[in-house]
C-alpha cells in the first residue's frame, strides 16, 4: 500500500480509502466490522463515512448508522489513533437532516457533535462540506447547471461563514483538517483565498467523483490540486459498479445497487453502454480484472490523494485493494486514453 500526503496537513493517508455508504442498509454491523479488520490488516489507514450514510437506499430511518458502526468498531479496536477518520456534514435537501436547511455556522456545530456522538471519539481528522448550499453539476446536474443563477454575494457570504464555524472547530479540538465534496474549481479557489486572506483553515482534499467514464477533474480541477495541493479523494471509481461489467447487456444482478437504487444516480443509462463494454474488453484483452484496471488508472493520476472504495462482500473488497498493486502498462494507458476520445462523457 502506498500513502500520500493530505493537502498540507502533514497527514499521510493510503491511496485506498476505504468507502462505508452501503453499512447499515446493505451491509449489518458485522459486515462492516469484518471490512475494516481487513482493510487495515492490507494497509488501509483512511476511512470515509457521512451523517447522511446509509445511501442504498438513504433512508430517515437508517440515517446515521454508517457512523455508529465505525464508533463502535473503534470503541471496540481501541484502533482510533491509527486511523485518519473522515466524514461529512449533509448539504440542504434532505427533510429529516435539520429540515433540509442550508449549511449555516450552527447546522454545522449541530451536525458535528451528533457525528462525533455517532463515531465515539472527540475529533475528526477530516470534515467535508458534503455539497454546496449554492448547488453543483455533479450527479449528472451538468445537464442542467446554470450558475448565472446564483447569488454572488450569498455564495461568498456562505463560504465565509462556513470557514470561521470550522476554524472555531479546529480550535476546540474537534477536527483536524477540513475538506470539500461536489464542489467546483471557482468554489473551492474561494475557500482558499478567503482562508489564506483571513488566517482560515486551509482546504486539504476535495471529494468528487472520478472515473473511466467521468473524468471532469482532468481539466481546470487538475490544474487546482497542482498547484494548491489540493488532492482529490474519489468517489465511485468505479461508477458505481459500472466498470465491472456487472451491468452490461441490461443485467441487474440481485442485491446489487443498480438493483436497489435504479439507475445508479443516473450513471446507468444506454450511452454507458458502449464505452462500459469498450474498457471491459481492453482490460479482458490484458488479463486484467476490469474493476482492478478502472482502479489502478484512478491511483496513476498525478492529482489523486486517495481512491474511495466501496465493497458489499469481502470477495469485492479484497479485489478493489488488490488493485494498489497493479500498475498499468503503457499499452493499457493508451488503451485507454483512445476509448476515452471516444467516449469522452457517457455517463
Amino acid at each position: 500500500m502506498k500513502y500520500n500526503q493530505l493537502g498540507r496537513t502533514g497527514m499521510s493517508v493510503s491511496e485506498i480509502c476505504l468507502g462505508t455508504m452501503t453499512w447499515g442498509s446493505q451491509n449489518s454491523e458485522a459486515d462492516a466490522f469484518e471490512q475494516m479488520d481487513h482493510a487495515v490488516e492490507h494497509g488501509v489507514n483512511f476511512f470515509d463515512t457521512a451523517e447522511l450514510y446509509p445511501t442504498t437506499p438513504i433512508s430517515p430511518e437508517t440515517y446515521g448508522d454508517t457512523e455508529r458502526f465505525i464508533g463502535n468498531w473503534l470503541a471496540r479496536t481501541g484502533k482510533r489513533k491509527d486511523i485518519i477518520l473522515a466524514t461529512k456534514i449533509a448539504g440542504p435537501g434532505r427533510p429529516y437532516i435539520r429540515n433540509g436547511s442550508p449549511i449555516t455556522a450552527q447546522s454545522i456545530k449541530t451536525a458535528l457533535d451528533g457525528s462525533l456522538s455517532r463515531l465515539k471519539t472527540d475529533y475528526v481528522d477530516l470534515y467535508q462540506i458534503h455539497w454546496p448550499n449554492r448547488g453543483h453539476y455533479h450527479f449528472r446536474q451538468s445537464w442542467t447547471y446554470d450558475p448565472s443563477r446564483q447569488d454572488k454575494a450569498k455564495a461568498q457570504a456562505d463560504i465565509l461563514e462556513i470557514l470561521e464555524t470550522l476554524n472555531e472547530l479546529v480550535k476546540a479540538g474537534k477536527i483536524r483538517a477540513i475538506g470539500l465534496s461536489n464542489e467546483t474549481t471557482w468554489g473551492t479557489q474561494k475557500y482558499l483565498t478567503l482562508a489564506e486572506q483571513k488566517g482560515l483553515p486551509r482546504v486539504a482534499s476535495i471529494q468528487n467523483e472520478y472515473n473511466l467514464l467521468y473524468r471532469s477533474h482532468d481539466l481546470d480541477l487538475a490544474e487546482l490540486s497542482h498547484h494548491e495541493d489540493v488532492g482529490l479523494l474519489a468517489y465511485s471509481p468505479l461508477a458505481a459498479g459500472l466498470l465491472s461489467g456487472k451491468y452490461l447487456d441490461g443485467h441487474k444482478p440481485a442485491g446489487s445497487r443498480g438493483a436497489i437504487n435504479g439507475d445508479l444516480g443516473g450513471r446507468l443509462q444506454p450511452l454507458q453502454e458502449a464505452a462500459t463494454r469498450a474498457y471491459v474488453d481492453l482490460a479482458r484483452e490484458h488479463g486484467l480484472d476490469p474493476s482492478q484496471m478502472a482502479l489502478a488508472f484512478c491511483l496513476s493520476r498525478p492529482f489523486m490523494a486517495s481512491a474511495i472504495i466501496g465493497a458489499t462482500s469481502m470477495e469485492q473488497l479484497k479485489l478493489n485493494i488488490g488493485a494498489a498493486d497493479i500498475a498499468l502498462s503503457d499499452e493499457v494507458l493508451r488503451g485507454i486514453a483512445k476509448i476515452h476520445r471516444l467516449y469522452p462523457m457517457p455517463i
